[in-house]
C-alpha cells in the first residue's frame, strides 16, 4: 500500500467515525441526553479502534450505508441501540421499536448468529488471557444483560442488524477468513490492541499491567 493509499484509508475511517458521531448526536435517549454523547474523545477512540481492523471495501460499503441512511431518514446509531433493547427492554422494543425498523430475514439472522458466536468466543478467549482489561469491557453474553447493562453479544447483534446486505456479506467474509486462516487472529484482541495504543500504551501487556496496578 502506498503512502497515498494509506492516508486515504485513514481519512475514510475518520470520516466514518465522524458520521457515526453526528448520528449519535441525533439519538434520543429515555431520560434525556446520555453523558457519553458529549464524550467525543472516548467515542473516537473506541470506534476508530474497530475500524482499524477493517479493509477498504468493507469501510467503503459501510460509509455508503451511513450516507444512504441519511438520504432516506434512517439513523443507524439510533437503530443499533434500539435493536439492543430486544434483550434489555423487550416489552418496549416490541411495542415501540420493532414495528419501525427493517426486519431481518431468517437467513440473515442465522448468519449473524454464526458471526456472533465466533466473536463471543474470541472475546471470551481475550478475557481469559487479559483479565484486568476484560473486567473493563462490557459483560460478555446476552444472558448477562440488565436494563442498565448491555453485553458485548447484544451490542454486536444490534450493530450487525443495521448493516446493509452487501456490508454484512463483507463483514461475515472477514470474520470467516480470519477464523479459518488463523484461529489465533482474534479480531477482539486486534480491536483492543488498537484501543490501548490510541490510549497511549505500547501493547496489551503494558495496558494489562497498568490496570493491575490501578
Amino acid at each position: 500500500m502506498t503512502a497515498e493509499q494509506s492516508n486515504a484509508l485513514d481519512e475514510l475511517r475518520e470520516a466514518i467515525v465522524r458520521h457515526e458521531w453526528d448520528q449519535f448526536q441525533r439519538t434520543n435517549n429515555e431520560g434525556g441526553r446520555a453523558a457519553c454523547q458529549g464524550n467525543w474523545p472516548v467515542f473516537h477512540q473506541m470506534r476508530l479502534a474497530q475500524f482499524l481492523t477493517w479493509e477498504h471495501p468493507l469501510l467503503a460499503f459501510y460509509a455508503a450505508d451511513l450516507d444512504e441512511a441519511d438520504h432516506v431518514g434512517r439513523n443507524l446509531v439510533t437503530e443499533k441501540y434500539g435493536r439492543m433493547m430486544a434483550s434489555t427492554a423487550p416489552a418496549e422494543y416490541a411495542a415501540n421499536i420493532e414495528p419501525y425498523i427493517p426486519k431481518l430475514t431468517k437467513d440473515r439472522a442465522a448468519r449473524q448468529e454464526q458471526v456472533i458466536t465466533q466473536q463471543v468466543s474470541w472475546a471470551s478467549d481475550f478475557r481469559a488471557r487479559y483479565p484486568k482489561l476484560g473486567e473493563a469491557m462490557r459483560v460478555l453474553t446476552t444472558a448477562e444483560d440488565t436494563p442498565t447493562a448491555t453485553s458485548f453479544e447484544t451490542y454486536l447483534r444490534g450493530e450487525l442488524g443495521t448493516y446493509s446486505p452487501a456490508t454484512f456479506d463483507l463483514y461475515e467474509a472477514m470474520i470467516r477468513e480470519r477464523a479459518d486462516a488463523d484461529p489465533q487472529r482474534n479480531i477482539t484482541e486486534e480491536t483492543l490492541l488498537n484501543t490501548v495504543r490510541l490510549g497511549g500504551f505500547s501493547d496489551l501487556d503494558e495496558a494489562e499491567a497498568a490496570q493491575q496496578a490501578a
